[in-house]
């Protein structure tokens, strides 16, 4: 049974999307504040975190930052409120998984939970690492951090998410469309240009020469690789 920690200090949001999710055979736990959502995360590891933004004590976008500072991966759902788009990228940016606008619908909300949990099966068979070395880069998936040389480099949680994603898969080609769908998350953003324009960013940061990347690889027409051993 996947167990789901919600996160909602509204009471009767809380309420009823404990007793829908109870009533489709999920071990629900549920918190009102953001400290003690933050112990529950920790110490329950649930299979999904549904986190409100404007919630008491700690913030939703403060919980999700130091969750994954920690290098906790449990997928985030986050709680937006309607036509706060600034919101949603703040949220995606400091790596929570998807979005729901309120007022939601259940079957939207139901959806969306269903598509975090099937992803969580395939990436637990695949060799996800917790740090690599990419010329004179190093990453530590785990503490997300990076370093270039001896210098602290600054990456965005969905850059390191296209980087570990990206490792995953060492030499296999990823299409755009399984990177939105891995690193952005559910029906966030139209374009595969949004992949390519992060592409560009991280080679700025990684390659010696970001128009002849070495690491980076574009396979025309399909999408990206990353390799290591063209030293």
């Amino acid at each position: 049974m996947k167990r789901i920690l919600i996160i909602e200090d509204d009471v009767s949001i809380l309420s009823g999307l404990k007793d829908v999710l109870t009533f489709k055979s999920y071990d629900v736990l549920t918190a009102e504040d953001g400290e003690s959502g933050y112990a529950a995360a920790v110490e329950e590891k649930p299979d999904l975190i549904i986190l409100d933004i404007m919630i008491p004590k700690m913030d939703g976008f403060t919980l999700c930052r130091k969750l994954r500072a920690e290098g906790n991966s449990t997928p985030v759902l986050m709680l937006t409120a309607k036509g706060e788009e600034p919101d949603k990228i703040q949220g995606l940016d400091i790596g929570a998984d998807d979005y729901v606008t309120k007022p939601f619908s259940l079957p939207e909300l139901l959806a969306r939970v269903r598509v975090l949990l099937r992803r969580m099966p395939e990436r637990a068979k695949k060799n996800l690492p917790d740090s690599i070395k990419i010329g004179d880069v190093s990453l530590n998936f785990k503490k997300y951090e990076a370093h270039k040389r001896d210098m602290v480099l600054n990456l965005s949680p969905k850059e390191f998410g296209i980087l570990r994603f990206l490792a995953s898969r060492m030499g296999e080609v990823v299409t755009r469309d399984k990177l939105l769908d891995e690193v952005w998350g559910y029906d966030l953003y139209p374009t595969t240009r949004t992949v390519d324009n992060h592409i560009a960013q991280l080679r700025i940061k990684i390659e010696k020469n970001p128009a002849d990347p070495r690491y980076l690889v574009t396979v025309h027409g399909i999408g990206y690789k990353l390799e290591l051993d063209k030293e």
